[in-house]
């Protein structure tokens, strides 16, 4: 082919001529910037970051805005190719930020977010842990740090890049109303998990209930905390339910509950020896508690039982409750049948005014017919 011709001005952008040549390598380096930008966002590279000890998000953070600069790098560098000059250090239009500028603002916002994570990590686990401070006090100043850390080195490169904030009043004024109706859920979320990690109603490791949620605290983010179910399933809740609605925290003071497991008894059954039966059983588990020991009330006379209620104290409210009450139940069992104690089926009194019942006993082999001629066992 005549290199000529691949030379000849196709069509006009913006004054400047394009050639075929200008668009084969527009397509090449456009191909290029996008391959690239998959491969940073590639389980590889995830992979190497996270030898940094980074975390997850911060890593998802990371390689989405590299992909993208990588992404917008190379669509520059292609119509630069394409014969269309676009000059790294000229301000774009209405920015007054030239490319150069804004990929080194984006390089530091970069390394703000890394710092308040290293931040935040350092003071969690090994600065505070010395301190003698409560764990989840340690968890709550690390994370207020690492928030303090963030806003403020967003602030200082936002203004070393001539972004003022004081700039940006009258603009806040014009959308505050906005903002505010539309953004007011996650500000309240955020508020909300800065109370939390100030007051502490809940901590990490807590076994808590709350908007019919139950399950273990396994971490507290600036607008939800997660929560696993006993199924082992992972609960996003917003803070501020942890606010504005009742919570019940099993682990709040002290992880020690009492689990009262209602029992019945036959009629006829021996009341003080169902009483030991049924504290022997409790102390049987190794998860009980000592101090204060198990017991065993009369509750009351029902219909067809003598209800007993087995007071248990344990910690296993914070770890397998379930599990917990199943056991009991099953030494339970095992101790009322080893004390030959009947438990009870339901029973009804049947009182004739006036007549007379007539009772048969039949036995096996005896048949009698129906009126129809069938024969009935």
């Amino acid at each position: 082919m005549d290199l000529k011709l691949l030379e000849r001005p196709l069509f006009y952008v913006g004054g400047h001529y394009v050639t075929f040549l200008g668009l084969i390598a527009f397509a090449a380096l456009f191909a290029a910037g996008v391959i690239i930008a998959r491969i940073l966002q590639s389980d590889f590279v995830r992979r190497l970051f996270s030898r940094l000890k980074i975390d997850n998000n911060f890593i998802a953070i990371v390689t989405t805005i590299l992909s993208l600069s990588a992404l917008v790098f190379f669509t520059v560098s292609a119509i630069n190719a394409a014969g269309v000059p676009l000059y790294w250090n000229a301000p774009l239009p209405g920015v007054r930020l030239s490319l150069l500028q804004i990929f080194l603002l984006i390089g530091l916002l970069i390394a703000v977010f890394w710092l308040s994570s290293r931040t935040k990590r350092f003071l969690r686990d090994r600065f505070l842990v010395r301190s003698g401070l409560d764990r989840a006090l340690q968890h709550a100043i690390a994370q207020v740090v690492g928030y303090a850390v963030l806003v403020i080195g967003i602030v200082i490169v936002l203004d070393n890049a001539g972004i003022h904030l004081g700039a940006l009043t009258v603009f806040a004024g014009a959308v505050g109303v906005g903002v505010g109706f539309g953004l007011q859920n996650i500000a309240s979320n955020f508020i909300s998990g800065l109370v939390i990690l100030a007051e502490r109603p809940i901590t990490i490791g807590d076994r808590v209930e709350v908007a019919g949620i139950a399950g273990q605290v396994e971490r507290i983010r600036a607008r939800s905390t997660v929560i696993r179910t006993n199924d082992n399933i992972m609960m996003i809740v917003p803070n501020t339910k942890f606010i504005d609605s009742p919570v019940t925290n099993w682990t709040y003071s002290d992880r020690r509950v009492r689990f009262r497991l209602p029992v019945g008894v036959a009629y006829g059954s021996d009341v003080k020896q169902v009483r030991e039966a049924l504290i022997a059983a409790a102390r049987e588990h190794p998860a009980t508690l000592s101090e204060p020991g198990p017991d065993a009330f009369l509750e009351k006379f029902g219909e067809s039982s003598i209800d007993f209620q087995l007071i248990v104290w344990s910690e296993e409210m914070s770890r397998r409750p379930s599990r917990f009450k199943s056991d009991l139940n099953y030494l339970i069992c095992k101790h009322l049948d080893a004390a030959e104690i009947e438990l009870p089926n339901p029973q009804r009194d049947l009182h004739i005014r006036s007549g007379v019942l007539k009772v048969q006993n039949v036995s096996d082999g005896e048949r009698a017919k129906d009126p129809s001629g069938r024969t009935t066992q």
